[in-house]
């Protein structure tokens, strides 16, 4: 599992013109699946994203984490984020998990960090084509990886 982490004042993703979810100051996360990855990925990556410390203090420091702020997640799948365009100029996605593998594993996830945040997870949709609006705080955007086979 590979997700990209933004910290946001405010996002939201709209689908055919409504917008389907939205967020105050919290973080966009975008996240890919790869087949392997499994519900052990899926709740290291949450536990970590909601722990980790990327908000500023009364100091100024990151020191911070989602949960210490109060802040909300946008969660939308992306499989674009296993994208591989070392050769030609075409990406090749074939890193990247499957709709049957993928769509549990994203559900999973959600549900993960629903668990951790009653109330404050917000999603795209899955397969969908989305706009996604965000105003980058900082910016501060991270990329953070799993792979099932060495979540140990």
């Amino acid at each position: 599992m590979r997700v990209v982490v933004q910290r946001v004042a405010e996002a939201s993703v709209t689908v055919e013109g409504e917008v389907v979810g939205e967020i105050g100051p919290g973080l966009l996360v975008l996240a890919g699946f790869v087949p392997g990855d499994d519900r052990g990925v899926t709740s290291w990556m949450a536990e970590k994203l909601v722990n980790l410390r990327i908000f500023a203090d009364g100091e100024g420091r990151m020191n911070r984490s989602l949960a210490d702020v109060g802040g909300e997640v946008l969660a939308v799948s992306q499989f674009t984020l296993y994208g591989d365009a070392r050769k030609g100029r075409r990406p090749s996605f074939v890193r990247a998990a499957r709709p049957e593998i993928a769509i549990p594993l994203y559900e999973g996830f959600v549900a993960e960090l629903e668990t951790r945040l009653p109330g404050r997870v917000r999603c795209g949709r899955f397969g969908a084509e989305m706009r996604v609006a965000l105003v980058n705080d900082g910016p501060v955007t991270l990329v953070v990886e799993r792979q099932g086979d060495a979540a140990s």
